[in-house]
This record gives structure tokens, sequence and C-alpha cells, in this order.
């Protein structure tokens, strides 16, 4: 891949025609929040193809049955495209054979594969396993988990500040001779796409057997594994434009060959009876049960969807994409891109200063684009880099320059808007600013219901959180942090004359905004007040939680329950 080039104002790629390869994506004319739809979501999930809905289609309406095990016409059928598949997998990746390729729920359930099969059975008390500091958690957990079933030990291969490997410290790490490398090939955080063929001759050089996580990189770039040169390979089906729940792992066949199975019932077996068991042969000795039929032939579909369009030509499209997302983005105020390695693909991580990113990625959401915001299951990489999250905008090769146009646009607007001077931190006790924080619930809930639809009523309650005081630093502590949060809530309890009282404050403006909210419910009330007050009715009313979105709604039933929990405490001291 090419290194990333300064953006430019030149048209769409002419070879390209992206309205008709849009057409073939029937969401992308949905309407989000009465908006036309821009989707930037993709490292999250990619849309899918009519080609793919209709094969899933097909086969529910013509051919489903189940694989391998039956006689009959319709299980022929649904075994010969099942199979087909299987074949066309490998020659999209450069697979030696069909064999090599186990079907899998996706990308995390491949290295659990190998974590399970091949690490139980080949690693043991101190042997080291490498990982990067950019993995996603599903190529960090199970490897911790091995480490602490056999005794093994892991390190992390360090960051570079602009986002890229650390080299040198590569070089020394392989001085410990590991057993095992897992390595990103894209990072899903920060788009940095790593030299992963160079790191892997040097890890095999020294006698590792590496993994690759191809989750990111099999959608944007053409895979082959034996150029690679890798041990391992894993990919998800969700993010080339395929179904959901499926994936594969690829692995030299000589290793699969001495890979004890990992889970076991029908269709793995060749014999059994009470005094032993025979496994197939490959690759079926690691796909037990009934698989995702339907899955593979989507998946199918997908990579026969791909093959038809010049990847190339699709690269350059994605990279246009995000240059000219950073040229328009870096003219807004306190913008700051997080990641800026040299080889990357087609996603832009970045902060807004003084903003926290979970407003950023609600307000956009308001104006129908979809980013994602947070730590995108990367926690170890947060650490490193200082930041409790980000936002990140990834393209796919369905998305236009006027979209990118739209979101910066958009984008510069909510920070126009939203730019403010930070309330001072408060020195007061809680019940002091209690009145203050919390108005009156009734005044409150008729000001809310008054707002014509839930954008007038959203912004109403991040005008609520703006105002809300801010917690008072001493309070902001481990101790009084709410956990099951996807941003930094406290609460502070007093309990004065038989009442409540409560502080709270968030790192995020709408929480606090929710905040202001259920301290008009609640605060100064007696613990029997609170656990009565009817809040599912007061949520249904303001149509909560069917606009936040899951994770908000998870967020704050967390913090209800930590309310109700300080109340049901108190609740044989209630006065009278």
């Amino acid at each position: 891949m090419a290194a990333q080039q300064p953006a430019t104002l030149m048209p769409q790629d002419p070879m390209l025609d992206i309205d008709r390869l849009r057409a073939d994506f029937p969401i992308l004319d949905e309407r989000a929040h009465d908006q036309p739809l821009i989707y930037f979501d993709n490292a999250a999930t990619t849309q899918k193809p009519r080609a793919v809905i209709e094969a899933q289609s097909q086969y529910y309406r013509h051919s489903n049955a189940n694989v391998h095990r039956a006689s009959h016409y319709l299980s022929s059928r649904a075994t010969e495209a099942f199979e087909q598949a299987r074949h066309n997998v490998a020659r999209f990746i450069g697979a030696a054979s069909p064999r090599e390729i186990i079907w899998t729920r996706g990308a995390t359930e491949a290295i659990n594969l190998v974590a399970h099969s091949y690490g139980r059975s080949q690693l043991g008390s101190g042997d080291l396993i490498l990982v990067s500091t950019l993995e996603h958690h599903a190529n960090i957990v199970p490897w911790q988990l091995l480490a602490e079933q056999v005794g093994a030990r892991i390190e992390a291969i360090p960051l570079l500040d602009d986002g890229s490997l650390d080299p040198i410290a590569y070089r020394q790490l392989l001085q410990q001779n590991p057993r095992l490398v897992a390595l990103t090939h894209a990072s899903n955080a920060l788009g940095t796409l790593n030299p992963v063929a160079e790191m892997t001759r040097a890890a095999q050089g020294v006698g590792a057997k590496v993994l690759i996580d191809g989750a990111q990189s099999t959608p944007h770039l053409a895979i082959d594994v034996q150029a690679l040169g890798c041990d391992f390979f894993v990919f998800s089906g969700h993010k080339v434009f395929g179904p959901t729940g499926i994936g594969a792992l690829w692995a030299r066949e000589s290793l699969l060959e001495a890979m004890p199975p990992w889970q076991a019932g029908g269709e793995m077996i060749e014999h059994v009876s009470f005094a032993s068991t025979r496994f197939a042969g490959l690759p079926f000795k690691f796909e037990a049960g009934t698989p995702n039929i339907a899955g593979v032939i989507g998946l199918n579909a997908a990579i026969g969807y791909l093959q038809q369009l010049d990847r190339q030509a699709i690269e350059a499209h994605e990279m246009q994409l995000l240059n000219r997302a950073l040229a328009l983005c870096s003219e807004i105020p306190g913008f700051r891109p997080v990641g800026q390695a040299a080889q990357r693909v087609s996603l832009m991580s970045f902060c807004i200063d003084g903003l926290h990113q979970q407003d950023i990625g609600l307000m956009l959401d308001q104006h129908g684009i979809a980013v994602r915001a947070g730590h995108h299951c990367a926690m170890p990489l947060m650490q490193r880099l200082g930041l409790p999250g980000t936002l990140r905008a990834s393209f796919a090769f369905y998305n236009t320059l006027e979209e990118v146009e739209r979101f910066a646009a958009v984008l510069g607007q909510i920070v126009r808007e939203q730019t403010r001077r930070p309330p001072q931190h408060s020195a007061v006790s809680v019940a002091d600013t209690a009145c203050a924080a919390a108005p009156d619930s009734a005044d409150l809930l008729l000001r809310l219901e008054a707002c014509r639809g839930w954008q007038a009523r959203y912004r109403e309650i991040m005008l609520l959180g703006k105002n809300l005081p801010v917690m008072a630093q001493s309070l902001r502590t481990d101790a009084n942090r709410l956990h099951g949060c996807e941003s930094h809530v406290w609460l502070s309890v007093e309990y004065r004359d038989g009442r409540l009282w409560l502080q709270m404050d968030a790192d995020a403006r709408v929480i606090r905004g929710l905040i202001a909210l259920l301290l008009a419910a609640f605060n100064g009330k007696t613990a029997t007040q609170i656990l009565r007050f009817d809040l599912q009715g007061l949520f249904q009313r303001l149509a909560l939680m069917q606009h936040l979105s899951p994770s908000r709604g998870n967020g704050l039933a967390a913090i209800v329950e930590a309310i109700y929990q300080q109340a049901r405490a108190r609740q044989d001291e209630d006065p009278g």
C-alpha cells in the first residue's frame, strides 16, 4: 500500500461508478433522524450488497437443509454451495488448499480457536507470547487466558508517537525467543497498517509462529497469505460486506493436522464409541455442530461481489476520502488526529479539544452521520495514548466525497456551537449545592415535554448538561466512580435529616444532562420516596430509552441502580 499522500481536491476516481455501486446497497437509501444516512462506521461493520442479502434469502427459500449429513436433494444442494464457498475463500486469500479454511463465527472465535487448540497443546510455562499495543481486545484477552492456564507470559510491542509499532523494540523483544507473535494487520482504532510480512519473517527467524488478525485489512486490501508468510490468518465476514456471525481461520495444513479439536459434538467426528472417539479429518474436526450455512453462503456472495471490482481503484478512492476528511477537519478549531502512521487504511481517529467524544458522536448522529466513539475495544492502546477514547470515521468504497464534505461541515458547526468556557470546580458540600443542581422535577418535565420532537428534547438535555455544576475535584475519586457506564461518572451521597443529597458528574455532556434529570427527580428525597418514584414512567414520557443508544441506555440504568442501592441502604432510617 502506498504511503498516505497530501489531500487534494481531485474528483472521485473516474474508473469507479460510485453511484452504481451505492445502488447495490439498499440501506444507503435510509434516513436517520430525518436526515440522509451517512455511514462512516465501516470499521465496526460494513453494509451488505443485494447480492449477499439475496444469496441468503435464496438459500432459505430453495436449499434449506443441513450440510454433509443427509442423502436427499436439498442437503446435496446446500452442501455443494457450502463447500464451494470454502474453495472460493481459499482462492480469495491465497490458501494452498480449501482444507486450510476453517469456518468460525468471526475473527474473534478464530483467534480463540488457535489459543485453545494450538496454544494449549504447544505452549507451556515461561513461554513468551508477543502482542502489539495496537491490538483489539480479541487479540489480547484469549492470549491472557491461555497464559494463565499454561503459565506463559505476555509482552506488548511498544508504539511510536505516530501510531506505528516501534521496530527497534520489536527486534529486541524477538531476542527473547517468543513462541507466538499475534499482530493486527491494520489497527481498528488508528488505521495503522503494520508491515506484517517483514515482522513475520523476523519472528519466524527466531522460531515463533505468527498469527495475523486481518479483520480490518481484508475489506481494503487484496490478501495473499503466502506472500504474508504467516502461520495463521483470521478475518470476519461482516467487515467484508458479508453477514454477521461468520468468519474464517486460515492456517497451514501441517499445523492444523497437529492441532487437537477445540469443540466436540456432531460433524467433527468419524467414529464414536463409549470406549473412544476418532475425529474427522480437515477441516471438519474444527467445525463441531450445525454450522452457519446461510452465513457461509452470504460470505461467498460478498467475496464474489468484491472480486468483480477493481481493488486497486477502490483502495485509491478510499484513501482519497481519508485525505479529504483530514484536510477539511484540520481547519476545525481543536481538531486533533490520533495516529498518523505513514501506512494506513481509510480510517480517521480524532479528538476535539474540550469536547467529549461521546457527545460529538451523538450530535453527529442527530444529523444522520454514523461514526464510532469510545475506546474501540482497544483499552491498552488508549492508555498508551493517554486518552479515554476517540472518535472514528471509517470509510468504504460506497462513501463519497460529498458525504465527507457534509461530515466536516456538520462537525465544524457542532464544535462552534459547543465551544464554551468550562465551568469552575465547586468546593462546597453536596447538600449546599443540591438546590442549584436540581431544578424542580415537574418544571423540568414540562420543559422537556414541550420540546417538539426528539432533536429539540436532545438539545435541551445537552443544555442541562452544560449548566450542571461541576463536582469538586476532591470528590471525583475512584471510590465515587460508577462502573458499567461508557463515560466516566461519579456519585457522592450525603444523608442528612432523613434525606439523600446527591452530587453527580460525568465527562460527557449528554450524561450530565441525564444526571440533571435524575437530580431533579431524586435530590433531597427520602429513601422511600426515591424507591417509589415512577422513574420508568418518566423515561417513557420523554421517550428516553427509545432514542438513547444501547450503551447510553445501559449507562443510565447503571446510574439509576447505584442511586437505588444508596436508597435501599437507608430505607430503614426513613423518618416516621
